[in-house]
């Protein structure tokens, strides 16, 4: 099986998934062509990742309502839209709906190439996160009371020293209650903590 990154690409017009689909196949990715975004939603598996491509006007569902559908079932799917110079403002609405870009008809290929590299690093960081968060909350709800107070303070940037101030603790049970959030949330390093600790909605102050 290939480990090339998808893109699937969804257009009415034969000849831009053609070219389109050659052009991102000479540059190394695994491109799946459909021609419509019904054929799409019935023959691409949920759990795909990568890049939709997808045209703004097409019959039966358009590329908003596709983009819809993809939001909620495709959650490891960046979404470009192609649009025409006047579908401008619809591509934009698209973005605003979470689109990770859009390209305007006739495109340049290292602009698309440079767009579907975007959408899936946007998808690879959204799965990143949504695994982070999957794993923080059951692990911070081990946490006492006191024990949180010092993540929290870890996640401000806060040393040590400034945490024991604060707390009213010497530095020596800052190592102790720091070691114990590290192993209570599984993470080797600060840096790791700090990553898992904001994707659960720990805002640094």
């Amino acid at each position: 099986m290939s480990t090339e990154p998808n893109v699937f690409i969804v257009d009415d017009d034969d000849a831009v998934r053609e070219s389109l689909g050659a052009l991102l196949e000479s540059h190394g990715f695994t491109v799946v062509t459909f021609p419509s975004a019904l054929h799409f939603l019935a023959r691409c598996d949920r759990a795909a990742s990568g890049c939709l491509v997808a045209d703004v006007r097409m019959p039966d569902m358009d590329g908003l309502e596709l983009q819809e559908k993809v939001a909620a079932d495709f959650p490891d799917l960046g979404v470009v839209i192609i649009t025409g110079h006047g579908d401008v403002p619809i591509a934009v609405r698209a973005m605003k709906a979470g689109a990770v870009d859009f390209v305007e008809k006739p495109f340049l290929e290292d602009l698309i190439l440079e767009t579907v590299r975007q959408a899936i690093e946007h998808a690879a960081r959204s799965r990143r996160h949504h695994f982070d968060i999957t794993l923080a909350m059951p692990r911070l709800a081990l946490l006492t009371p006191r024990e949180r107070e010092i993540l929290d303070a870890l996640v401000a940037g806060m040393p040590n020293k400034t945490i024991g101030y604060d707390l009213g603790i010497s530095a020596r049970t800052v190592e102790i209650h720091r070691a114990r959030v590290m192993e209570k949330m599984q993470v080797r390093s600060l840096s790791a903590l700090v990553r898992i600790a904001i994707a659960a909605g720990i805002v640094p102050s």
